[in-house]
């Protein structure tokens, strides 16, 4: 697979009728491709934007953690895209996202592609894929800034993941994959899934996708410890997410609602 930035000439007719819906653009190299973005966002970059980061100097995951990327061995880019109404209408979007992003890596073959609460794609139980979700807010509405990262090949050594990641192990495409798709093809894919995947969630929230997100649930009904500055807060099963993205673990007390993005799951 070439590691060539990406032409949005050359991704246009990949994206068909959903074409006019995005407005693409792609950097060798760059702080963040959602830093940027949301700095076009409020210049008043319209929705549907994209910004694709080859090589991230700044890059960064949930909770500040580094998220370093190469063209060679990383897809990383961002998405702007804007919503009706308030902030409390985007609850389970980082879950809805996850979606779209499995339902595309299926599309291109992938098996065994299963989301874990908030915002991982895994793979074998491996982290293939993270989300960024950030908004702001604005007169008419809020901008979502969704970020995605997707490991295509292990990264060279000198570009690996934070040593304070590995909770879960990094998984990459070509785990999954007998050949990977070309980078155009592949953010095709992603951008053809994300467009209906965010329309059904603005018309009706998480709960529109919550029974796909279910499915692909990799720890469903599975023994979790919920921590919070790495000290366990909760022990329990796993029951999923609920309709307004909250993650329900039950106890002997009964099920408890966890909404915290510093909160972080593990496996019992």
């Amino acid at each position: 697979m070439s590691a060539a930035s990406i032409d949005p000439a050359r991704l246009k007719p990949l994206l068909g009728a959903l074409a006019a819906r995005f407005d693409v653009d792609a950097l060798a190299e760059g702080s963040s491709s959602s830093d940027l973005l949301l700095e076009r966002a409020a210049a008043g970059a319209a929705s549907g934007s994209v910004l694709v980061v080859d090589r991230q100097t700044a890059g960064r995951g949930r909770r500040g953690r580094h998220w370093a990327s190469s063209p060679e061995a990383s897809l990383t880019f961002s998405l702007l895209w804007r919503f009706d109404g308030g902030v409390e209408r985007l609850a389970g979007l980082s879950l809805a996202v996850g979606v779209a992003v499995a339902d595309a890596l299926a599309a291109l073959g992938a098996r065994g592609v299963a989301l874990k609460w908030p915002n991982d794609v895994l793979l074998a139980g491996g982290k293939l894929a993270g989300i960024l979700v950030e908004l702001a807010g604005e007169r008419r509405g809020v901008t979502a800034v969704i970020g995605i990262g997707l490991n295509l090949l292990p990264p060279p050594a000198d570009a690996a993941l934070s040593p304070a990641l590995p909770a879960t192990p990094p998984a990459t495409l070509a785990d999954a994959l007998p050949a990977l798709p070309e980078r155009h093809a592949l953010l095709a894919a992603l951008l053809r899934a994300l467009a209906p995947a965010l329309d059904r969630f603005a018309a009706g929230g998480f709960p529109a996708l919550r029974d796909e997100w279910q499915a692909l649930h990799a720890w469903q009904d599975a023994p979790v410890r919920v921590l919070r500055d790495g000290r366990v807060t909760l022990e329990g099963a796993c029951r999923g997410a609920d309709v307004d993205g909250a993650l329900l673990v039950e106890t002997a007390a009964g099920v408890e609602r966890c909404l915290s993005g510093d909160l972080s799951l593990r496996g019992a």
